[in-house]
């Protein structure tokens, strides 16, 4: 029944992460740089310190006691996770909500499962799994493999990108996707997959904090398991690194392209525009929140990471079609398409069940 509820929150999470973007297409004569670091204030700050808040007493205390080191590292992998984050946006934005979030998800998955390993096969670590473990041990090439085939699955999605972008004539782009450019999203996208992978890391690297908070709250509740909200004051943290890296670049921006102005336009529809801004925002950090309820009762960050992927990639994908992004495209490129996210998925839940059988 753990798992069960562990599946479950992973789903909500990965809807969230998946729709977040849809509240930012109704934002409405901003730029985007304004637009997303207004939804950024409530995803990086006020969203996770109010999640905090609630689930938490005494949660700046546990941060305040937390050494220095443990702090910096997850502060910087938040700084790295938050330039995937913005890369994230600039891919959703050059290739749409399917094929953007399909690549840089995939991507995300494969290294979120192999670096840790390089780094742990040159500093060998107790509760540590090495790349020499992946390949020696039966789980470990049931992972292995399922990056394989992911990799499989991002070049696939290459392919129908390269069809899309043939079939589509300039009208139909403009239509369906005003700023869709395939060179540059697939670029950005590539960077995105390979940094959003910090997350994990960070979350490992801040997990003293989490720990402090579960053991806090189990000599206060003895006997009813994991602490589902645990996560929330290492969000804190990571997050700060993340907001950091956004605020920097769309404030650099917002001074090039002269858009400081969007924030009092009265010209465009401010409350509509903060609304879903805020809106979208929000939905974002709820991805992470359900996701750490997730982990908690699934109890294996791999397989709880993988899945989550999983969740998104199929969430993603969904909305890209019922927006019709794919829309006066050929049966070939969309039937590419959706062979590249079925195997996508299936290279997820591949990893997944290697990191079960462990």
């Amino acid at each position: 029944m753990q798992a069960l509820f562990g599946v479950i929150f992973h789903f909500i999470g990965g809807f969230a992460s998946g729709s977040f973007y849809i509240p930012y297409k109704k934002v409405k004569g901003w730029a985007w740089e304004s637009f997303w670091i207004t939804g950024g204030i409530f995803s990086w700050l006020l969203a996770p310190f109010v999640a905090a808040w609630l689930t938490i007493p005494g949660f700046m205390h546990i941060i305040q006691q937390t050494s220095g080191s443990v702090l910096f590292y997850t502060f910087l992998f938040g700084v790295l996770w938050g330039i995937g984050g913005l890369t994230y946006g600039l891919g959703v934005r050059y290739l749409g909500i399917s094929l953007g979030s399909t690549i840089i998800l995939g991507l995300c998955s494969v290294f979120g499962a192999l670096i840790p390993s390089f780094y742990y096969n040159f500093n060998p670590t107790p509760g540590k799994d090495s790349f020499n473990t992946l390949l020696h041990t039966h789980w470990g090439q049931w992972v292995l493999f399922g990056i394989a085939i992911c990799v499989l699955g991002i070049v696939i999605c290459g392919r129908a990108g390269t069809l899309k972008e043939r079939d589509l004539s300039k009208s139909d782009v403009k239509s369906n996707n005003a700023e869709y450019k395939f060179g540059l999203g697939l670029f950005v996208s590539i960077v995105s997959g390979v940094l959003s992978a910090c997350f994990a890391f960070g979350l490992d690297a801040g997990s003293s904090m989490a720990h402090t908070a579960g053991d806090i709250w189990k000599a206060a509740h003895p006997g009813q398991g994991e602490f589902l909200f645990r996560n929330n004051v290492t969000y804190i943290v990571l997050l700060w690194g993340g907001l950091t890296t956004n605020f920097i670049w769309c404030m650099i921006l917002n001074a090039r392209n002269r858009t400081f102005g969007n924030y009092t336009d009265k010209k465009t529809p401010l409350k509509a525009n903060y609304l879903f801004s805020a809106l979208a925002g929000t939905t974002w950090f709820l991805q992470f929140f359900f996701y750490g309820m997730g982990e908690s009762r699934l109890g294996n960050g791999a397989s709880s990471w993988i899945l989550h992927m999983a969740f998104i990639i199929l969430t993603a994908n969904i909305w890209g079609l019922a927006l019709k992004e794919w829309k006066g495209v050929s049966r070939k490129a969309l039937f590419t398409v959706l062979a590249g996210i079925l195997t996508i998925i299936v290279s997820v839940l591949i990893v997944g069940y290697g990191n079960s059988i462990k």
